[in-house]
């Protein structure tokens, strides 16, 4: 009796387990790569303006399962921007620490290194929102996953 309870018990248990991790595998991934779609404005909370990028400007952001990569082409500057570090999510954070980049990139390095940002992310687009020191959204860069 005592020995077919036992069994009983460890079987619920691995079923259980086995749900919990299928559940984590649902969870959309930000590996892979993105290129930026829009830029939202906020009044704190919701979106108060659309912006769309500019003709011929492309943001690219590269996702491995520790690091990113970002690049950066504007028409009318001749000096293209890219950035290299490594990243961490939660379930509502993107936390991006950058370690060299072009010059204007480690320019701004001196004074800042680490990035926080509220993450919205499906399968196929995510979105990071820059967020005051209040906890009031401010603006957020919109991005669609091209592989």
């Amino acid at each position: 009796m005592k020995k077919s309870f036992f069994i009983i018990v460890c079987f619920v248990f691995f079923l259980m387990a086995g749900s919990f991790k299928g559940i984590e595998q649902n969870r959309p991934s930000i590996e892979g790569t993105w290129e930026l779609q829009s830029f939202y404005s906020y009044d704190g909370r919701n979106v108060v303006d659309t912006i769309e990028k500019s003709d011929g400007y492309r943001q690219v952001k590269m996702y491995s399962k520790e690091k990113i990569m970002w690049t950066r082409y504007v028409p009318d500057d001749p000096n293209g921007r890219f950035g290299y570090g490594s990243y961490r999510t939660t379930d509502s954070s993107l936390i991006e620490i950058i370690e060299y980049g072009d010059d204007e990139m480690m320019k701004a390095l001196d004074t800042m290194r680490n990035f926080t940002f509220e993450l919205l992310l499906t399968e196929d687009s995510f979105s990071q929102i820059t967020v005051d020191n209040d906890g009031n959204r401010t603006f957020s860069e919109n991005y669609r996953r091209i592989d």
